[in-house]
């Protein structure tokens, strides 16, 4: 069931980095997998300052940020 919830927590955080960060969108595939690597970076930088807590609603906010910061990122590498 946990699988489940990654690939709901990672559609839904990608599809919002998409709407956020207005560019190409990357297909559904790629959302998820935006999702689920922004929630990781997420949770990394989220357990770096000592913030915690739980539900979807945080998850999901959580993938986002992770996302968004990963999607910056890799457009700055591209520009370089």
């Amino acid at each position: 069931m946990s699988f489940l919830y990654w690939i709901l927590v990672g559609l839904i955080a990608g599809w919002l980095t998409g709407k956020i960060m207005r560019g190409a969108g990357y297909g559904v595939i790629g959302d998820i997998v935006l999702g689920i690597i922004g929630g990781v970076l997420g949770g990394w930088i989220m357990d770096s300052l000592h913030i915690y807590g739980g539900g979807l609603i945080f998850s999901i906010a959580v993938a986002v940020l992770g996302a968004v910061i990963l999607v910056v990122i890799v457009r700055a590498l591209k520009r370089a």
